[in-house]
């Protein structure tokens, strides 16, 4: 039975989301999901959360949780990492701090001086964690959730043993969200997808084995609601003729003459 550990449960969407994702498939489906946070009701709520998920299912999965990482690692075969270093309040100063001096910035998760700050904030926290991986499962993989993405694994990969991997949603999420707009059943689409962390790009999209951007094109430039939902996106898709997996908030901050007007 595989053991799944996710530290930094509390966050809920991200924990509810990846359970959903991970319950889906038939070798995983008995999984033993070990949630840890040292929020206790933050952490309460993720485990009622995925006790509904595993019901809803039917699945002979289960859930247990932990404020103590020890406990929570202990024979684990994977972890998940979606941690937040400091409340969201600090996270508003990572905002804050460098528009003052003229760099606007939306998320400031992933580069520039909003990146740096919160690198410097979790890279100590991460370190603890591969730290106790090293003792408690030394032959589990990390999956890191957590941002600035890139800085977070190349700083662990230089300093642990332990396998690690950075993943993110948007790549699965972006994809569902271009199969919508052209009318697709998702699980008719295929894609091939490169880049890195909040900069990946389809190079393939293709439903049933035709190529679908003809259809993405028509959607963004015949349909204003579409054109208008992720305007950043759409632009950088007009401009060089592939889609991109990020948000049109995150790709506002990589690439800022979109944020020359409040507007």
């Amino acid at each position: 039975m595989t053991k799944i550990t996710f530290i930094g449960a509390g966050s809920l969407g991200f924990t509810s989301e990846l359970v959903r994702d991970i319950l889906t498939f038939p070798l995983l489906e008995d999984a033993t999901i070990s949630l840890m946070d040292i929020n206790s009701e933050r952490l309460e709520w993720a485990k009622k959360g995925v006790e509904k998920l595993i019901a809803a299912g039917n699945r002979p999965a289960k859930v247990e949780a932990s404020t103590d990482r020890a406990v929570a690692l202990k024979g684990a075969d994977v972890v998940l990492t979606t941690i937040l270093a400091g409340s969201t309040e600090v996270w508003r100063h990572d905002i804050e701090i460098p528009k003052k001096y003229g760099v606007d910035i939306n998320v400031g998760d992933t580069r520039g001086p909003s990146g740096i700050f919160r690198f410097l904030r979790t890279i100590n926290p991460m370190l603890d964690i591969v730290r106790d991986m090293e003792k408690y499962c030394p032959n589990a993989m990390l999956l890191n959730y957590t941002n600035p993405m890139a800085m977070l694994c190349a700083a662990l990969q230089r300093q642990t043993f332990i396998q690690v991997t950075g993943l993110c949603h948007s790549v699965q999420g972006t994809a569902m969200m271009l199969a919508e707009w052209i009318g697709a059943p998702f699980h008719e689409i295929d894609y091939l997808c490169a880049g890195i962390n909040h900069q990946a790009w389809y190079l393939e999209y293709k439903w049933n084995g035709v190529d679908a951007y003809p259809l993405i094109h028509k959607a963004i430039t015949e349909r204003p609601e579409i054109y208008n939902h992720e305007q950043v996106r759409n632009e950088m898709y007009l401009a060089i003729g592939k889609y991109v997996t990020e948000s049109s908030g995150h790709n506002s901050e990589y690439n800022p003459w979109f944020r020359k007007r409040p507007d």
